[in-house]
């Protein structure tokens, strides 16, 4: 999709089509910020709306394509079907339409561009990178997949001379950018609705690498198989002259990562450890290496492997190494990964946005990691029929380092119902000992999480659709139970 984007200057009034969606409000939010006039529509009303509002943007539930007047460009989200009776009409009427990454691509334009993705962890890592930046001083753009906690948002327009955004691969819409910075956090069979299988998943990084500027930098992860081959490949071009001049940094455990990971204590409910870097990777400001402790205020291993991308990415573009270490353990999370949603009846409730099977496994080593002495309890909400069609078996071994585990319907999101695929293909491959349910009815998921957990124990709430809001019901519930237990006398 590397299709022209035209200057900003160029769209006029624009309106989009589903404004309610994370990618597509963050565009808005920048272009009202930037002083573009803005309209926009979605199904129903979302709290994110109610920001653009408060921004100066004339935005509505429900589609009609009455709601195009005065427009000069359209802008879409992914989820937007053809049909869409907005979009039907802005093609009818000839007016510009574009795809909402090419909407970020012209906003990007000018400035310092960095694109971060990756099957998982791109959400982190790119909310990881701008917090380091700001904390350096440099008051970057920003476009992330998820609310940074402290921030208030997901994306904003910075007084600075670098943008940072989260880059979808999902539908190789990451292609219309051309950074000077690429991250690759991994290269993982995702999305093969629209790649087709794993040649096409990674055929499509490697167009992404090709979209590096020349003289640009490449960061990828050595520990992942996809990324580290992808890294080979650009420095072989590279080697043989036909690579524009961009260089690679690797990242990772690996021993021979460029920045190299080691030394991680994952106790007290974060994680720290060593970073080194070789001579060259760390930036202008240490060109024979660097090395420092990285103390993270967030859990997991898969969390000091995305901090290790963003200082990569930071120092390339020029921040010191000890401000850019300093800027990591000021990060405070990203809403929905892994974010501690509150404790009730001695019972801690997490949420997190895993919808892939390595994302699901992560989150869960982290909850196991988090749980201590306490038993892991897990709600997984599969997302798309497709995914869960391919990939129920590496669902369920992903869940089974769990104690407890209830298996929701799926999540329909763009798609149609598939016959024969619901959360039950993923529930009767767990493994025990977890022991595993398949839940179909959505109000009955709360209770019988509650039902399952005991003090001490650590609840968690896994997938990409509406699965967040049962964790705040389970911790009614758990308050109402302790408030029983209170009043007649007794504990848990």
């Amino acid at each position: 999709m590397a299709a022209p984007v035209p200057p900003l200057a160029e769209l006029g009034a624009v309106h989009f089509v589903g404004v309610g969606g994370v990618g597509v409000s963050g565009v808005a939010r920048i272009m009202l910020e930037r002083g573009v006039a803005v309209s926009g529509s979605d199904a129903k009303d979302l709290p994110v709306m109610d920001a653009l509002r408060a921004l100066g943007g004339r935005v509505a539930a429900g589609f009609d394509p009455s709601r195009l007047e005065g427009a000069d460009t359209v802008v879409a989200g992914s989820a937007i079907r053809e049909d869409n009776p907005e979009l039907v009409a802005a093609r009818a009427a000839g007016v510009r339409v574009l795809h909402r990454s090419q909407g970020l691509a012209a906003l990007m334009a000018g400035l310092r561009g960095v694109a971060v993705a990756g099957t998982n962890g791109k959400t982190t890592t790119t909310a990881m990178l701008v917090a380091t930046l700001a904390h350096a001083g440099a008051d970057p753009s920003f476009a992330v997949g998820g609310e940074l906690v402290g921030a208030g948002t997901n994306a904003r327009h910075g007084s600075g001379d670098v943008f940072v955004a989260e880059a979808d691969e999902s539908d190789s819409s990451f292609l219309v950018y051309a950074p000077e910075v690429s991250v690759v956090t991994n290269v993982q069979p995702d999305h093969l609705d629209h790649h087709g299988d794993y040649a096409g998943v990674k055929a499509a990084f490697a167009a992404f690498a090709d979209r590096v500027q020349p003289g640009g930098v490449l960061v990828a992860c050595a520990d992942d198989p996809g990324s580290a081959a992808l890294a080979a490949a650009v420095r072989a071009q590279d080697d043989d002259g036909a690579g524009r001049g961009r260089r690679v940094v690797t990242f990772g455990g690996a021993p021979g990562a460029d920045v190299r990971v080691s030394g991680a204590d994952a106790s007290g409910g974060r994680i720290a450890f060593d970073l080194a870097a070789a001579p060259g990777a760390a930036g202008p400001h240490a060109p024979d290496g660097w090395s420092g402790r990285v103390q993270l205020a967030v859990p997991g291993w898969h969390n000091a492997l995305d901090a290790a991308a963003a200082w990569a990415a930071a120092v390339a573009l020029g921040t010191e190494p000890a401000a850019a270490r300093d800027g990591l353990e000021s990060f405070a999370g990203t809403r929905r990964r892994f974010e501690p949603r509150g404790e009730a009846a001695g019972v801690r409730v997490y949420d997190d946005y895993a919808h892939n099977p390595a994302k699901v496994a992560a989150a869960v080593a982290t909850g196991r990691q988090v749980a201590g002495g306490g038993r892991l309890v897990v709600a997984f909400q599969p997302h798309l029929y497709s995914r869960t069609r391919d990939f129920a078996a590496e669902f369920a071994e992903a869940l089974s380092g769990a104690d407890e585990v209830l298996v929701m319907d799926v999540y329909a999101a763009r798609e149609d119902p598939e016959p024969g695929i619901t959360g039950a293909l993923v529930a009767d491959r767990v493994v025990p000992p977890a022991r595993a349910a398949f839940e179909p009815t959505w109000a009955a998921v709360a209770p019988a999480l509650v039902e399952r957990a005991h003090q001490g124990d650590l609840v968690l709430t896994i997938g990409a659709g509406d699965v967040t809001a049962v964790a705040a019901e389970v911790l009614a519930l758990l308050e109402a139970r302790a408030e029983g237990l209170r009043a007649s006398g007794t504990t848990a």
